[in-house]
């Protein structure tokens, strides 16, 4: 199989320079990264992909089997890091993906030697001395709604996580990638995202690991942040000063900033 064709993998940057491979979340490809690219690209190598199922991959390779469970997506990871032959490189993931790093990191952990979280969530739903900012009720009807009119829950829902309403062409962007997105395909990754709990996951993180949050975030609150970095003990967090689930897009330069600084640590 030609894991390049499948997943649309893209790389650029410095060919001697340190990996980066930046991950997607839900509903959305590789362009999610363009507006930090050009500048993590003057340092490192970067890869970028889709995961199957997204953006420009091969649809034909699609299943729901696999992607019905995060460990299909960090499989799509693995297939791309060994394609590639990287070596300790460092998973950059966005949302449901910065779990996706966590499952890839152990399945192959020569091949990702730390990871960087944008606005991650372990569980969407709240328990018992646990906020994910999500009633079990809620996730029901958000996936309700998805399922029953896929294209009218986009256009609802994308202005919600992408936050800062005095900037609706960014919502407007976020609407346009959920709808350009197979809408059987979008509803299988889309119950993996929200209904998967991944907080066992993160006790087995030993890796260097940044968690970025933003001061306001209507998906993943900020308690939920705080979870992760007191769970991952090797973890730094860092609260970037923007609103919304997206800040790669609504604060690009304060989230490529975030990730150099992690970078040079390391």
């Amino acid at each position: 199989m030609d894991i390049r064709r499948r997943n649309n993998v893209n790389v650029i940057g410095r060919d001697d320079a340190p990996v980066l491979v930046l991950a997607h979340g839900f509903g959305c490809d590789q362009n999610m990264w363009r507006m930090v690219v050009p500048v993590l690209a003057e340092r490192y190598r970067v890869v970028l992909f889709d995961y199957v199922g997204s953006g420009g991959s091969d649809l034909s390779a699609w299943s729901e089997e696999r992607y019905s469970s995060l460990n299909g997506y960090a499989a799509d990871v693995v297939d791309v890091c060994e394609e590639l032959d990287l070596r300790q490189a460092v998973f950059v993931g966005h949302s449901v993906s910065a779990m996706v790093g966590v499952l890839a990191a152990q399945a192959a952990p020569e091949r990702l030697g730390a990871l960087v979280m944008v606005t991650p969530s372990p569980c969407y739903i709240d328990d018992e001395g646990y906020r994910g900012g999500f009633s079990t009720e809620d996730i029901d009807e958000l996936l309700d709604s998805l399922e029953a009119n896929y294209l009218g829950w986009s256009s609802a829902m994308a202005p919600v996580i992408m936050g800062n309403p005095d900037r609706p062409e960014l919502g407007q962007e976020l609407t346009n990638s959920f709808c350009a997105t197979d809408p059987d395909m979008a509803r299988v990754f889309a119950r993996t995202t929200f209904l998967t709990d991944s907080r066992e996951d993160l006790k087995s993180v030993s890796t260097p690991t940044l968690v970025l949050e933003c001061e306001q975030d209507a998906i993943a609150p900020r308690e939920v942040g705080a979870y992760v970095h007191t769970t991952i003990p090797s973890s730094r967090l860092v609260t970037l000063d923007a609103t919304g689930h997206c800040p790669q897009l609504s604060a690009p330069e304060a989230t490529a900033e975030a990730i150099l600084d992690f970078l040079e640590s390391l």
